[in-house]
């Protein structure tokens, strides 16, 4: 009998039970890089709002908290690897699912892939004396390219050992940022630590609260990643979420510690170690790493620095290609990407062909212009707020009939994953209009900035190929959502 005939999941071919709730917590910190994305964003944020940075740190980390429910409240009720594809698709239907939920996340790793294999090409290059080739793009982009093929040989061998490699990439940078933080708070000189820097009153006016919260929501984002893996994982309904929880919580603390130990050592001024200073502002670890704890200390943070993007992209390499074996799996794309390895398990062709797409858009972005491939990355910003906002609501209004069964199911299901899903549109939107400008980022078009053409042009390339796709899965964009729901195979 088949899986259409008795309501069941299909069998993807992932296998089930390769990872537990530590090891799935590894995968989601690693995702969001902890230790590149407060080294190149507390600077950005100092620059804006001065000492009230941890206030920033703090208040962008609540629609990431409140977003956060929302996927362990979806997870537990449909444990697939397609996630925001599935739900979005149950309650918007086929098409917003299609595109919301699966185009633009993939998108988005995409693009973070090109900017994590170029950061921890970088670093590496740096590490081991090779200070020439870091500062060539040519040797750097061939750098990079070496790690996507890497990262997608781990992929392809499975979640168990992208697990492992991970546990000693994250040991790594989490001790880095702690020496890191324990040494810059313990020099002679350092300020004590002000309560006034978490003040949420404190910022001088909305736009510099505005842009400082939006920087800081991109360094949270990767944690959804883990969930990714929820078929693989033991107790697949909770686990995820749960992991999801957990890792956003850690990201918080360390990022506020780390964020109180550069303030305290450095504070905010324009010239020499200060965080007001451009120089240092674009890689706090990188520019106080040396006076905070030795030149032999700091290579070993700038180490850290270049594992925890080659960490992130790892997470990246192996989550995509699961997002496209759901939506293959439930007649949403072609059948090539539910292709699984017989021995490893795991979706190989999608491996492979993430890992090349990556490459690909990384060489030619580089080719034109690396200013040109700065704005895509930025971008990411933009698509990550639509999606996280999109799925917030999707929550809300799934559980609707469930939210009068108790206070908690209202307040867990129902009011947070609202707010996130409202917090996070309004950031899309505030994001697309300062995007909108010619000076936002480093390239512009007709008067219009890069960064925001890069964005919506990126939507709007997934609306026409969505709409190429759907005489060929036609099955799907009749009865997506009915699909989904039964969890059954619909287009062959």
């Amino acid at each position: 009998m088949t899986a259409e005939a008795t309501g069941a999941p299909p069998d993807k071919g992932l296998k089930g039970d390769s990872v537990g709730l530590l090891a799935t917590v590894a995968l989601g910190l690693a995702s969001v890089a902890p230790a590149y994305s407060i080294a190149v964003t507390l600077g950005l944020v100092t620059l804006v709002v001065g000492d009230l940075a941890p206030a920033a740190l703090l208040l962008g980390f609540v629609p990431i908290l409140l977003t956060a429910f929302a996927f362990r409240a979806l997870n537990r009720e449909m444990p697939d690897c397609g996630t925001t594809f599935v739900w979005n698709t149950r309650v918007y239907g086929p098409a917003a699912g299609w595109l919301a939920g699966g185009w633009i996340p993939l998108v988005a790793t995409v693009f973070a892939m090109t900017a994590l294999a170029r950061v921890g090409a970088g670093a590496l290059l740096g590490f081991v004396g090779l200070d020439a080739a870091a500062d060539s793009s040519l040797a750097v982009t061939a750098t990079a390219v070496l790690l996507l093929a890497l990262a997608t040989l781990v992929a392809y061998r499975g979640v168990r050992l992208a697990a492992h490699v991970q546990y000693a990439m994250l040991g790594l940078q989490l001790l880095a940022l702690l020496a890191f933080g324990v040494a810059a708070l313990t020099r002679e000189g350092a300020a004590v630590p002000s309560a006034q820097w978490l003040n949420p009153l404190g910022f001088a006016d909305f736009g510099s609260f505005a842009e400082a919260v939006l920087l800081c929501l991109y360094i949270y984002w990767g944690w959804d990643a883990l969930i990714t893996f929820n078929e693989e994982t033991a107790d697949s309904g909770r686990t995820p979420g749960r992991a999801a929880l957990i890792s956003t919580v850690v990201l918080l603390v360390t990022y506020l510690f780390t964020a109180f130990a550069a303030l305290s050592f450095a504070g905010t001024g324009g010239a020499g170690l200060g965080l007001g200073n451009p120089a240092v502002a674009s890689d706090i670890l990188t520019g106080l790493g040396p006076a905070v704890l030795g030149d032999p200390l700091a290579r070993f943070v700038r180490l850290a620095i270049g594992l925890s993007a080659v960490g992130a992209l790892l997470t990246c390499t192996a989550a995509a290609p699961r997002t496209a074996l759901s939506m293959a799996t439930h007649g949403a794309l072609p059948r090539p990407f539910a292709r699984m390895h017989p021995r490893h398990r795991t979706p190989a062709f999608g491996a492979v062909f993430f890992g090349a797409a990556a490459s690909t858009v990384l060489v030619l972005l580089t080719a034109v212009s690396t200013d040109f491939l700065g704005d895509a990355i930025l971008c990411i910003g933009l698509l990550i707020a639509l999606y996280y906002g999109t799925t917030g609501l999707a929550c809300a209004w799934y559980f609707r009939r469930q939210l009068r069964r108790s206070p908690r199911d209202l307040l867990v299901k129902g009011v947070m994953p609202c707010l996130g899903g409202l917090m996070m549109l309004a950031a899309f939107a505030r994001s697309a209009v300062d995007m909108f400008a010619p000076a936002y980022g480093n390239t512009s078009l007709g008067g219009v900035g890069g960064v925001f053409l890069l964005g919506v042009g990126s939507i709007l390339l997934g609306a026409v190929v969505m709409a190429a796709l759907r005489s060929r899965h036609i099955g799907f964009f009749r009865h997506g959502r009915t699909a989904v729901a039964r969890l059954t195979v619909t287009e062959n």
